[in-house]
């Protein structure tokens, strides 16, 4: 039976997964985890520096420890990289350890939130909007199948994204805490 006291976000860069996550935490009373920030504490470097010194692959490795680290503990909210659904191995652990939410944004909006922030080692091209697009039509069928719900942050606010989790979360049957 899977344990629906974790929540885990996934979805595309942009998308707000840690600032959704780091509310919900609050919210639900919940221990808030983000994945790249795990990595980089972890490793003493930057994600785009893993990206420069061990490439996409390096990263997807030390990526799927994390994630199988965090997945195993409980009560917790986990904000995964955009990526991570692309290892079987991290999707096994997301969908057997938690409540999966996947949380979707268009490209224009993941264009405008990004589009300042440099430790996005996969924006780093002449065209990011392009890349977002071959990133989505990559990722989006994997975030649908691993997703136990959807929900839309790119036309709400965060506070609206957490009420609907929150609500989600609840209708799923999940406990608010350990008894």
């Amino acid at each position: 039976m899977r344990n629906r006291r974790n929540i885990f976000l996934i979805g595309p860069m942009g998308a707000g997964k840690t600032t959704v996550g780091r509310l919900l935490g609050r919210a639900l009373g919940l221990e808030f985890w983000d994945s790249d920030k795990e990595i980089e504490r972890r490793t003493g470097v930057t994600v785009p520096m893993i990206f420069e010194y061990e490439g996409e692959a390096g990263f997807r490795r030390r990526e799927s420890e994390v994630i199988a680290d965090l997945t195993g503990k409980e009560g917790i909210v986990l904000a995964t990289g955009g990526g991570s659904v692309l290892v079987p191995e991290n999707q096994e652990c997301l969908a057997a350890r938690g409540l999966v939410i996947y949380l979707q944004c268009s490209v224009q909006k993941q264009l405008e939130r990004t589009h300042k922030d440099i430790n996005r080692p996969l924006l780093q091209t002449e065209n990011p909007r392009q890349r977002l697009e071959e990133l989505l039509r990559v990722r989006d069928p994997i975030y649908r199948q691993l997703a136990d719900y959807i929900v839309d942050t790119g036309q709400h606010s965060s506070r609206s994204a957490v009420r609907r989790v929150i609500n989600l979360y609840e209708k799923s049957g999940a406990r608010l805490r350990a008894e």
